[in-house]
């Protein structure tokens, strides 16, 4: 989610509610090009219309409302010091009658507020991004707020296990000895959401065997213990990757962290990259697929050094060796695969088509990927019109179909998407044109959690959630 080129704007598992969950697999096939994404007269989509807030801040549907939950700089960590910049992508996990929600901190050098060093919760003291775990009480009031990883950088999204952690992701490449690291960066992290004490000597451990490049997010497969990982990054594109765990692994509470730390751990289990072909014919990247509906063969290829000692690890392929993707960025695991976005894609960056955001669907049983929603171009993103462009986070609903959070130019929404795969627009950014971030629901459904991303709020929006149909 870092800033890009063409002017853009750089969980607890899905929760099953009796009655309202609604399968997506198969399902969420929309081709929203400009004017198509256009909302239903007479609110017949989503919530309805939305109406402007006199704070400036959000935008909700009539009975919805929003809480502050807390914002970088202006409230403090419970040991007095700021809140850290740039909330990210966020996991949300039962705690007694609330949440807790461990939020990524997407902080490279320069941010206004760093995440705070602290003992033995430190990967490199040189670096000013992590993660904070915030409790909040049932009506989204927060109850305490502390560094629960420091000393990574660039944490943009991540993933939930089914163990019940949090996987926060490096954006980065960056070496030791630049910017003032001490350690190479480009890792994943785990991090425990039950206490700060749960993480210390803990969290800071680099889980090597998953890579090291430009991570975005992470998607386990809770049968396998299989990670599924994007990668965003050009020059070239970027990759979607498959980690399998090694012959008698048992995936659980600090299995990973174990693994990591055990012989042999940098380079345990295997690293691959995916490969798309349509009837026999290789796909050099996605952007190609101009259709929902499309679905490509997968094969796997695997990484020749994946610390990247020499060469970054997207250069280690041959063109015809891999499928690419400009800007892969969110992912999330629900119907028994992973959900993965790419945000755009331009002819000028590499791309075999231009679009302004698409929505994947892997499948590990067919070993398929499926494009199940398109967002064409946006012809004016400075206004309201129902157009939309640049999805980065996804969360799975838990009233069916998919959230997406909008990271293009001009407006910015949180967006959802139906079950049936028809676009509607569930709140709007009135304070200013930043990045919606890290959309997750609360254990019980009743509370979707979200974060604009500058000047740093995290946001608890509750109201008449249902099956967005009307």
């Amino acid at each position: 989610m870092t800033t890009a080129p063409l002017n853009r704007r750089g969980f607890l598992g899905r929760t099953a509610l009796a009655g309202l969950g609604v399968a997506l697999a198969g399902s969420v096939e929309a081709l929203v090009r400009p004017g198509l994404a256009s909302a239903v007269p007479g609110g017949a989509i989503g919530y309805g219309p939305l109406v402007p807030d006199p704070q400036r801040i959000l935008a909700l549907p009539v009975g919805f409302s929003y809480t502050v939950v807390s914002r970088s700089g202006e409230t403090t960590l419970d040991d007095g010091t700021p809140v850290p910049s740039d909330p990210d992508a966020n996991g949300v996990f039962a705690h007694g009658n609330g949440s807790t929600i461990v939020t990524n901190h997407e902080i490279g050098k320069d941010e206004p507020f760093g995440v705070p060093v602290v003992d033995g919760l430190t990967y490199d003291p040189g670096a000013r991004g992590g993660t904070t775990t915030v409790t909040v009480g049932p009506n989204g009031q927060r109850t305490g707020q502390y560094v629960s990883l420091a000393g990574t950088v660039n944490n943009c999204a991540g993933g939930i296990t089914p163990w019940g952690t949090w996987l926060t992701c490096e954006e980065t490449e960056d070496r030791a000895g630049s910017k003032g690291f001490t350690l190479d960066h480009g890792y994943v992290f785990e991090v425990d959401p039950a206490s700060q004490d749960a993480n210390r000597g803990r969290s800071p451990v680099p889980l090597k065997f998953l890579g090291r490049y430009a991570h975005e997010a992470v998607a386990v497969d809770p049968a396998t213990g299989a990670i599924y990982l994007t990668e965003d990054a050009d020059e070239p594109n970027g990759l979607f990757y498959r980690w399998s765990p090694p012959q008698g692994f048992r995936a659980g509470p600090g299995a990973l962290r174990e693994l990591a730390q055990s012989p042999g751990g940098d380079t345990a289990g295997s690293l691959q990259a995916m490969v798309c072909f349509e009837g026999g014919a290789h796909v050099p990247d996605l952007s190609q697929a101009t259709e929902p509906g499309v679905r490509y063969a997968v094969q796997w290829v695997d990484v020749p050094d994946r610390d990247a000692a020499t060469t970054p690890v997207r250069e280690q392929f041959a063109a015809d060796q891999v499928t690419r993707s400009r800007k892969l960025e969110g992912q999330w695991w629900g119907d028994g695969g992973a959900y993965f976005v790419a945000s755009y894609a331009r002819t000028s960056d590499g791309s075999v088509a231009e679009h302004d955001g698409q929505v994947w669907f892997f499948d590990p049983a067919s070993q398929t990927v499926t494009l199940k929603t398109l967002f064409g171009v946006n012809p004016d993103p400075s206004v309201d019109t129902g157009n939309y462009d640049g999805p980065d986070n996804i969360t799975v609903s838990p009233y069916g179909g998919v959230i997406l959070a909008e990271d293009g130019d001009g407006i910015s929404h949180l967006i959802g998407v139906t079950a049936e795969g028809r676009p509607f627009t569930i709140a709007r950014n009135e304070l200013n044109d930043s990045e919606f971030c890290g959309p997750a629901f609360s254990a019980d459904g009743r509370t979707l959690f979200v974060n604009i991303q500058s000047p740093g709020l995290t946001l608890a929006i509750t109201g008449p959630w249902r099956r967005p149909i009307g």
